[in-house]
């Protein structure tokens, strides 16, 4: 079986149990999709007739007799558990050194390289909630032009500002010096813009968020599709993980409903090769703010609007469902948590197998060239033949 059109869809956060070492990153216990099915009214049928209660571990939910695709669990095989090493890994690349981290905040002379940068002063520079930084620094921000900068326990170096203090121009631009300044042994995953709006003290973080991910450092399937003369559709926060490398557009969204409406126009079009989408509220609006509920909710909007984009898939479409990370919204962290993630895969000739637990997310990249019928020098092992039985 060879595919015309690969859809992959990266549901932010939703990690399906700890892993094995989840302790050495504070993690024990987690598991996001449980945190969810937990609530009142929680109802997922279509990712449950796809297997997602029938991969190995679940020890809470019934599963199906007979999922409609493949189905399994995925281990990460890199040193983290952050947004930018779960996509490259996916993609094919996997981090054997961990991104640093700044539980005590940023190092004085990195602070110093940056206001000369951009000119202004910097507020609160520690490990922060995104929406509490905002209501703790945001009239001070106001009040001098100083730029909130603020971490996680994640590789991140985060710039929040008010979009009339700072026009959002200028915030990306500052974005870019920092990017540019932080290399070497501070060389962070991701720099962020988290702009907001409001009076004090109602301010709200806006849609207009935008990333800066380090370039990645070898090729990915992306680059082995691309070379091939195939089209990859980047949807969301895509285009600004991978820095770019080996997409010729960017299409960028405003929340879940955004990349679900923009992947089913593709789903419309004839184009040929991957469409590769990341649905970001669930991480950003729901797992980092410990909203189990809303989390729950997202859920099940995502899977309502599965069933109709499962009805339309042509004969040689393919559909991967996974994800990148966890962030189990019932523990007392509101950052990620180290957890397997879910695979599912739907598509005319997918045969309802489980894969079982497989030790790195760079299977799905490998798998994805394999069903091209392409090679690279990507990391990972396909399992093409398993789901399909060629």
């Amino acid at each position: 079986m060879k595919a015309k059109r690969i859809f992959l869809i990266v549901l932010d956060s939703v990690g399906i149990g700890e892993m094995p070492d989840s302790h050495l990153y504070g993690d024990e216990g987690s598991n996001t999709l449980k945190a969810c099915y937990i609530q009142d009214g929680f109802n997922i049928p279509e990712l449950k007739k796809g297997g997602i209660f029938n991969i190995d571990g679940n020890d809470y939910a019934e599963g199906v007799s007979c999922p409609d695709g493949a189905y399994g669990r995925f281990a990460e095989a890199s040193k983290g558990k952050d947004t930018t090493t779960g996509h490259w890994e996916i993609a094919g690349i996997i981090s054997e050194k961990p991104f640093p981290t700044y539980p005590d905040g940023f190092p004085e002379d990195v602070l110093r390289k940056f206001s000369e940068a951009t000119g202004r002063g910097v507020l609160c520079n520690k490990p922060y909630s995104g929406t509490k930084v905002i209501e703790d620094y945001g009239k001070e921000h106001i009040e001098t032009g100083k730029l909130i900068v603020y971490t996680s326990a994640d590789s991140v170096f985060q710039i929040a500002a008010h979009e009339e203090t700072v026009p959002l121009n200028e915030l990306y631009d500052c974005c870019k010096k920092a990017r540019e300044t932080l290399k070497g042994e501070h060389a962070v995953g991701r720099v962020i813009a988290r702009p907001f709006t409001g009076e004090y003290p109602d301010f709200k973080r806006t849609p207009n968020r935008h990333d800066y991910s380090l370039l990645p450092p070898t090729d990915t399937v992306i680059d082995i599709l691309v070379r091939e003369g195939l089209d990859v559709i980047p949807i969301g926060k895509i285009y600004d993980i991978f820095a770019g490398k080996g997409f010729k557009e960017s299409y960028p969204t405003k929340s879940n409903a955004d990349g679900m409406r923009l992947t089913g126009e593709y789903q419309k079009s004839d184009f040929e090769g991957l469409c590769f989408t990341n649905l970001v509220d669930f991480d950003m609006l729901y797992g980092h703010r410990n909203d189990a509920r809303g989390y729950a909710k997202a859920l099940m909007e995502f899977d309502g609007w599965l069933t109709e984009f499962k009805r339309n898939m042509r004969d040689g479409d393919v559909l991967f469902i996974t994800a990148d990370h966890g962030c189990d919204p019932l523990t007392e962290s509101t950052d990620h948590s180290r957890e397997y993630v879910p695979l599912l895969v739907y598509g005319n000739g997918i045969k309802s197998v489980n894969l079982g637990t497989r030790g790195t997310f760079a299977d799905i990249g490998k798998t994805i060239a394999d069903f091209f019928g392409l090679e690279g020098e990507i990391c990972g092992k396909s399992f093409k033949s398993e789901i399909t039985g060629e």
